[in-house]
């Protein structure tokens, strides 16, 4: 029987769903998440007593996939893409990118307890050791702002924002907000009591946390970091009629989400100390138990740190899901915020600097890495990839952001330490 010929754009499209059909089993968090007996286990034993979290305990967890035809599955997957689209082909290199990730995930997965895991999550997220640039690792980062931070009081930055709406009412603000935002598509908002933070994206609902409590602050960092970004990038993933593999990312993905998302909460000034300590401290915390720190020592960390009991143990937990409690080896996936912001950051001053601005929007073109951008705008001249419906308004209009990205290149010209040399005379002096 002869087979029928097929278009370039068919031939994208098809191996598209067959990658976003192959990735639907395989959740990461659900097939890390704790159940409850852990955190009863550390509170019996007034946090003196690990936890039993290893191989066996991750064993009763069920992947909801087979690890061995699913490797199957994403093998053929990838040789297909070289004998379709040809081995030199730029979406073909991507893909295979994307599909080699997939397969890097299940053995992370297969391997949940052990310091296997951990050489996986470093694969796939990176590390707080990794280097952004050739001199500067993302833990010096975090160093910097923890110092920065730490002399902060929100108190004396502004008026109090009181912790005062309750999980429904951030659902009912959350989805008339979304249904003016998103013409046209149903994105839903509901509580639930399944996820370990305050809020959760997926493709068309956010999901809030059952018993939370908010300030009217927090409701305007999720609408626009779980709603215009997160949401807004997987419905313009979803709306590409070529480019289907955009609609759901892999781990490479999670830096540019999440970085974006950060960079939106900063845009629209939403953003605030304690929240960034919140981010800053996790990439703390995963360099700890990098270097050997166990799960009650991180949980001791956090409680030095000022953090409420349920806080200490959220963000202990958020680190050494999938991974080794007692050191070592944690899931390094929370460090793709502030990996993220500077990889976005730097993406955006640089498309200015070359005279490129009309790149930057197709940052929400769907769920992807931002270096794959110029590759995407490229395809998009093609017909391949359709241009981000969903824009938050400081990327429909990029007047604020271009004039934002020319000082912010003009300042890293100024000598920092002599400046802040010269405010700190002044600030022995007079205060």
């Amino acid at each position: 029987m002869e087979v029928a010929w097929t278009t370039y754009k068919e031939k994208i499209k098809n191996l598209s769903q067959r990658i976003v059909d192959a990735q639907k089993p395989i959740r990461i968090l659900d097939a890390i998440k704790w159940t409850p007996s852990v955190e009863q286990q550390l509170r019996q034993s007034a946090f003196r007593e690990m936890p039993k979290v290893g191989p066996e305990y991750y064993q009763q967890i069920p992947l909801g996939f087979d690890p061995a035809k699913k490797a199957e599955e994403l093998t053929a997957i990838l040789k297909n893409i070289g004998t379709d689209l040809g081995q030199s082909d730029s979406i073909a290199h991507l893909l295979k990118v994307i599909v080699e990730q997939y397969l890097d995930v299940t053995q992370m997965l297969v391997h949940r307890g052990t310091p296997k895991f951990w050489e996986y999550s470093k694969k796939l997220y990176g590390s707080p050791k990794d280097f952004f640039d050739r001199k500067n690792r993302i833990l010096e980062l975090g160093h910097l702002l923890y110092e920065i931070l730490s002399g902060m009081d929100d108190a004396t930055l502004g008026p109090a924002h009181p912790e005062d709406f309750e999980a429904q009412d951030v659902v009912d603000i959350l989805r008339e907000r979304f249904a003016t935002y998103f013409e046209g598509v149903e994105v839903e908002t509901r509580i639930s009591d399944g996820i370990l933070a305050d809020a959760a994206a997926g493709g068309d609902v956010v999901k809030i946390r059952q018993g939370s409590k908010f300030s009217s602050r927090d409701i305007d960092i999720l609408e626009v970091h779980e709603g215009w970004v997160h949401i807004g990038t997987t419905q313009n993933g979803s709306l590409q009629h070529v480019a289907k593999w955009l609609s759901k990312g892999p781990p490479r993905c999670s830096s540019t989400q999440e970085g974006l998302a950060v960079i939106m909460e900063i845009f629209t000034f939403r953003s605030y100390p304690k929240r960034v300590r919140h981010i800053n401290d996790r990439i703390i915390g995963i360099d700890k138990a990098e270097d050997g720190a166990n799960l009650l020592e991180l949980i001791e960390f956090y409680r030095t740190e000022g953090y409420s009991e349920e806080d200490c143990i959220s963000n202990a937990k958020r680190v050494f899901r999938g991974g080794v409690v007692e050191g070592g080896a944690p899931f390094t996936k929370d460090i793709s915020y502030c990996r993220g912001f500077i990889e976005n950051y730097n993406f955006m001053r640089a498309a200015i600097r070359a005279g490129r601005p009309y790149l930057i929007p197709y940052l929400f073109t769907g769920k992807m890495h931002v270096d794959d951008v110029p590759l995407l705008y490229q395809k998009h001249l093609e017909g391949i990839i359709d241009a981000p419906k969903f824009l938050p308004p400081q990327f429909r209009d990029l007047s604020g952001i271009a004039v934002w990205m020319s000082f912010s290149s003009f300042l890293n010209l100024v000598d920092l330490k002599r400046v802040q040399e010269h405010y700190n005379k002044l600030f022995k002096e007079y205060l």
